[in-house]
């Protein structure tokens, strides 16, 4: 039957020249000679000559083309691009002005792959061994003013005015400078990036290798360029809350760009960024780029310590009258003044500011000097304040410490447990699944998916309602009101029961001054003090842990610039402290 229905197809088969035809159960022609199954298919006006046909198709499965595995040829620093991009983009979102993805992010992207010999220069990396001539000695070819193409078009679309911008069709890519005849046969094999292999053990001195720390150290100089209202203790914040993709940021990568194998160990990343690493790799990135001095820091600029002083004090919930003091605090120390504040990476290596931890310290240098924060004349200042506060209730209310170390110890006790409890709970491995090689890719995508599965199943099991824990960005994780009744507001208190008034000014009540350092490292010790909790009393080392929580830094950093600043505060004690240690050195020697 088979046979006669097939006599009208008379064409030679391709793979043995015979004329002999059958039909497949899917109407399809294949040779009775050789059993060559062609893709002509005989058209049937009625079902009846082929029975079951429909039923015997399902059962088989349907055939199907498989996608091609091979992707887009792409290199590392293109992956890094896509990721500055994308945080480029949220941090727009909230509320950084566009000109600091265009017009800052993009020079110093383009200045560091001039730089590292990637792009902007004659034989990049990418196409030679031989080192790179880069095009900085020719105007026309300078990397502020120009702009030429950047490796390729889909990393970065939304780079303006470079040779980032996408084409109408993201599929069709450039072609790439033409490089050995095995690169990307290795690359399949050990990476999905052409240069994943020798990004990873390229270790090249002077030149600063692209990391995903980096990324927000980009991010931030180009904050820091714009003076925008936005420190670094609260992109990193911001970072961990989710608004700013950093961890699994790969996996928004186009699904042409395999990743797998080297590309595992350059893009993915289980650890949350450290604000002491984040700010040492945006000083030794801005060495490496030759910055110029940045815009100056003014006294009406965000970044200003008198600014970010009234901030922090509203967020801590201390009363206003206190930004008088942290004032007067910047003034003295000189630490308010344009050249001090200006960030300027070739000029001065080792005098760069931590803005926010500049601020809280200079807060936390205050609360010593009104209530020396001993653990006893702190707590005598409030009985006198709780005192007048029962007997003057109409009257505006004395700032009371320990009230205010019960509500702010309660607060900041349910603050840190979410903190940590979401921490806990957040699943490190991406949505897209990371593999060694292209062979493994079958199992480890069967094997997510399975685990995909089951904490579905669990989490339903444990919680049947689960509730949207994203909350909205915000630059203050503390809010106080006045309407508030479950939680007293202290900004509106009077600072009258720890003042005294002498001839025309107030002067505090407390004349006694602790320094928390006695004695600094010497200059080739790596830290500049040292912090044991045991040797300080418990209202500092709340005061120290509570604002180390508010910046997500270690105790010791806050504690470390508290003791610059006094030291610059004080400078009649320390050198008083330095005549008595050189006058015993003497005695001693002389004995």
């Amino acid at each position: 039957m088979e046979l006669e229905e097939a006599k009208e197809f008379r064409e030679r088969c391709t793979q043995c020249a015979a004329v002999s035809w059958g039909l497949t159960d899917e109407g399809k022609y294949y040779c009775t000679s050789c059993h060559n199954v062609t893709e002509r298919s005989k058209e049937v006006l009625s079902t009846e000559a082929i029975p079951n046909t429909k039923i015997q198709a399902i059962n088989r499965g349907l055939k199907r083309k498989k996608k091609p595995e091979k992707g887009w040829d792409w290199y590392v620093c293109e992956g890094f691009q896509h990721i500055l991009c994308q945080q480029a983009e949220a941090l727009k979102t909230l509320g950084v002005s566009p000109e600091f993805k265009n017009q800052v992010l993009h020079k110093f992207w383009k200045r560091y792959l001039q730089k590292s010999k990637q792009a902007y220069c004659e034989n990049p990396v990418h196409t030679s061994r031989r080192r790179a001539t880069v095009l900085g000695d020719d105007p026309s070819h300078s990397d502020w003013g120009s702009e030429p193409e950047l490796l390729s078009d889909f990393s970065c679309p939304s780079f303006a005015g470079s040779g980032a911008e996408s084409q109408s069709d993201g599929r069709t890519r450039k072609p790439f400078p033409s490089g050995t005849a095995s690169q990307s046969e290795m690359a399949s094999i050990c990476s999905g990036s052409l240069d994943g292999v020798d990004y990873s053990l390229r270790k090249e001195k002077g030149i600063v290798k692209m990391t995903l720390p980096a990324t927000l150290a980009f991010c931030y100089l180009s904050l820091l360029w714009r003076r925008e209202t936005l420190t670094l203790s609260d992109l990193l914040r911001f970072v961990e809350e989710g608004h700013i993709p950093y961890i699994n940021a790969f996996q928004h990568f186009p699904e042409e760009m395999k990743l797998y194998g080297r590309d595992k160990g350059i893009f993915a990343i289980e650890s949350w960024p450290d604000y002491e690493d984040i700010y040492k790799k945006m000083i030794e990135v801005s060495t490496f780029l030759d910055l110029p001095r940045f815009p100056d820091i003014t006294e009406d600029c965000y970044l200003h310590p008198d600014v970010l002083c009234m901030k922090y004090l509203m967020e801590v919930n201390l009363p206003d009258e206190m930004n008088n003091f942290t004032s007067q605090v910047v003034k003295m120390a000189g630490i308010g003044e344009v050249d001090f504040l200006t960030f300027d990476p070739i000029a001065k290596k080792e005098k760069t500011v931590k803005y926010d931890v500049q601020a809280v310290a200079v807060i936390v240098i205050v609360l010593k000097l009104l209530f020396l924060l001993d653990d006893h004349f702190e707590w005598s200042l409030s009985a006198i304040a709780e005192e007048y506060n029962e007997e003057n209730k109409e009257d505006k209310p004395w700032f009371d410490f320990r009230k205010w170390y019960q509500v702010m110890k309660k607060s900041f006790d349910e603050k840190k447990q979410k903190w940590e409890e979401a921490r806990a709970k957040f699943v490190w491995k991406s949505e897209r699944p990371l593999y060694h090689s292209s062979i493994d890719r079958s199992v480890v995508c069967k094997r997510r998916d399975m685990v995909v599965n089951l904490q579905k199943q669990f989490s339903a099991l444990v919680d049947p309602t689960p509730t949207n824990a994203e909350h909205s960005p915000s630059s203050f994780q503390f809010s106080w009101t006045e309407d508030d009744p479950g939680r007293t507001c202290f900004h509106g208190h009077s600072l009258q029961g720890v003042l005294q008034r002498g001839g025309r000014s107030l002067r505090a009540l407390n004349s006694l001054y602790w320094l928390s350092t006695q004695k600094f490292c010497k200059s080739y010790c790596k830290h500049v003090t040292t912090y044991e909790e045991s040797n300080f009393s418990l209202s500092y080392q709340f005061v120290l842990g509570f604002f180390s929580f508010l910046l997500r830094i270690e105790t010791y950093f806050l504690h470390e610039e508290v003791s610059l600043i006094e030291k610059r505060l004080f400078k009649a004690k320390y050198s008083k402290a330095k005549k008595k240690s050189s006058r015993s050195r003497k005695v001693r020697k002389i004995k």
